[in-house]
């Protein structure tokens, strides 16, 4: 079964702020105080400057880039931490891309996993950078990991995220 993810997640209350500047935002609450917004094709949009070349932040990886995301992302993160994140698997195997940016810059990563292989002992570049937004496993749970511990698999497509239950 496939899962495609496309997102900014952050801690709920600066998502909010972020969603509130964006009119295509579609917020959507994440565990342990964090919050998504599903980097759908009318929100990128929405962040586009004319016909803009792609982001130097694109150089990370992150095919959907948009220098005007890019500027956003700095904005935003100057009021605290805010992660990019992808991921497409199907069938078991895929990949996952993750960055964090704060203080007015792309501050971890990007970490990147490729296809092939189990994910490093350190977790998964989701893992990590949630780790660094103060996601923790609860004891006692069964979550495998943080992409578990905050619901990041409710949905299997990004698309699916950006549409109210």
């Amino acid at each position: 079964m496939p899962y495609e993810l496309q997102a900014l997640i952050g801690p709920a209350e600066l998502v909010a702020v972020a969603a509130a500047e964006v009119s295509a935002a579609r917020p959507r609450p994440l565990a342990q105080g964090l919050a998504l917004i599903p980097a759908t094709p009318e929100f990128l949009a929405a962040l586009r400057f004319g016909d803009e070349e792609p982001a130097s932040a694109g150089a990370a990886g992150f095919h959907w880039f948009s220098v005007g995301l890019e500027r956003r992302l700095a904005a935003w993160s100057k009021a605290g931490p805010i992660a990019c994140v992808e991921a497409d698997f199907f069938g078991g195997t895929g990949t996952q891309r993750a960055a964090l940016w704060a203080d007015g810059r792309l501050a971890l990563g990007p970490f990147t996993s490729g296809e092939a292989g189990p994910f490093p002992p350190e977790g998964s570049p989701i893992s990590l950078v949630l780790r660094h937004l103060g996601v923790h496993l609860p004891a006692g749970t069964a979550d495998r990991d943080e992409f578990d511990a905050v619901g990041l698999a409710a949905h299997r497509t990004t698309t699916a995220w950006a549409t109210p239950d």
